[in-house]
């Protein structure tokens, strides 16, 4: 049992949602009457990488919110997220700081033939006066640039451009890339596409299914390209005016995945920094420290987190933990030798030894252990 999300959490006001990377979580947003949403190969639900949204930034002259479309960290973020797919799962040497030119300048002439830039109000269609049934200006938003016509940029530009310097790293991007395209029935085409889910409001729980990917690639740039969806969608709404804004909670299980690939962890760096000043708290779970601790990275996403829990470790990791978390010989001794439900929670300086005792209503629904689930059947 990795975690656990009580109904408490929900009382408390605190929106979740889980990036769920073993299908764990299903029966949390059930039991909580929150939603599920299922990405994989066969679902027919796609997340356009490419979804950009208005958002309410606090003006630090006058304090006064005011509303901004900043198309400049976005087309970070996909370039970001697009590199990760030209690496693969060989992450490939061939992608360099020239790669990662031609791929930022596809994707702002992307938002450019969209007509979307900085002018909030270029993210919508002409309205030509028309007004809903409230009486309110009616307006709908463009449709988005998708990884399809983003792939269609780079091959009218691979043919523009004759310098020997580009031609190699335009020949990659178009052979690697093409698996990603669901016009040339790509293995890994299902973000290809507009998106056909938005993030509902007032959800107190927010699951989104990624086990059935293939874990070794396909799970972790899900993991990335929905961690920047997340940020659109799900974060970058909430004000920074903490009188303001919602209390949320953003979790990513099996963050480890992620670490092989240096986008992803950069994106989960800035990730975990930039939602402090929406209220939203980012959890990064995971049973796997090693991966961290060879990254160090990653590991500043851990040591800046306020809040740490620690359940019972293996005693070949406690010394790294010690290391990076500062764990007195006592605390670590503890955690060696706990018992199921015992834990060490720290949060700033203090330090608790907790027990963690689950009602049997919520054992129903975060029980693991297979062995005792086949018992309960």
């Amino acid at each position: 049992m990795k975690t656990l999300i009580s109904r408490s959490a929900v009382l408390m006001g605190i929106e979740s949602l889980a990036l769920d990377a073993e299908g764990e979580y299903a029966i949390v947003a059930e039991a909580l009457g929150g939603i599920n949403v299922l990405l994989g190969p066969n679902s027919k639900t796609i997340i356009n990488l490419f979804d950009i949204e208005i958002e309410n930034i606090k003006d630090e002259i006058t304090g006064r919110e005011r509303a901004v479309l900043n198309v400049e960290n976005k087309v970070e973020d996909v370039t970001q997220a697009l590199l990760t797919m030209a690496r693969g799962s060989t992450r490939s040497s061939e992608v360099n700081e020239l790669t990662k030119q031609i791929i930022a300048e596809v994707v702002a002439e992307e938002y450019v033939k969209a007509g979307i830039k900085s002018d909030q109000n270029s993210l919508y269609e002409s309205n030509h006066g028309k007004y809903n049934i409230r009486g309110d200006l009616f307006r709908r938003k463009k449709q988005m640039p998708t990884i399809g016509s983003w792939y269609k940029t780079l091959l009218e530009k691979a043919k523009e451009n004759t310098d020997p310097n580009y031609q190699f790293h335009y020949s990659y991007l178009k052979k690697v890339m093409k698996q990603y395209i669901r016009e040339y029935n790509g293995q890994l085409a299902y973000f290809d596409g507009q998106s056909t889910f938005e993030l509902l409001d007032d959800v107190p729980f927010i699951n989104l299914d990624i086990s059935q990917l293939e874990e070794r690639f396909a799970r972790p740039l899900a993991q990335q390209i929905l961690l920047s969806w997340i940020w659109e969608k799900y974060v970058k709404k909430n004000s920074e005016d903490r009188k303001k804004a919602k209390r949320k909670r953003v979790l990513v299980d099996e963050a480890w995945m992620m670490l092989p690939y240096p986008e992803a962890v950069e994106f989960l760096n800035r990730m975990a920094r930039r939602a402090r000043k929406r209220n939203v708290s980012l959890a990064i779970i995971s049973q796997r420290f090693q991966d961290f601790y060879e990254k160090p990275e990653a590991q500043a996403v851990l040591t800046s987190s306020d809040t740490k829990l620690f359940l019972a470790q293996d005693k070949s990791e406690i010394e790294q933990l010690k290391e990076v978390f500062k764990l007195s010989e006592g605390e670590a001794g503890f955690l060696v030798s706990c018992l199921i439900g015992e834990g060490l929670l720290k949060v700033g300086q203090d330090t608790a030894i907790i027990q963690i005792t689950p009602t049997r209503k919520e054992f129903e629904f975060v029980e693991t252990n297979l062995n005792k689930l086949v018992q309960k059947n």
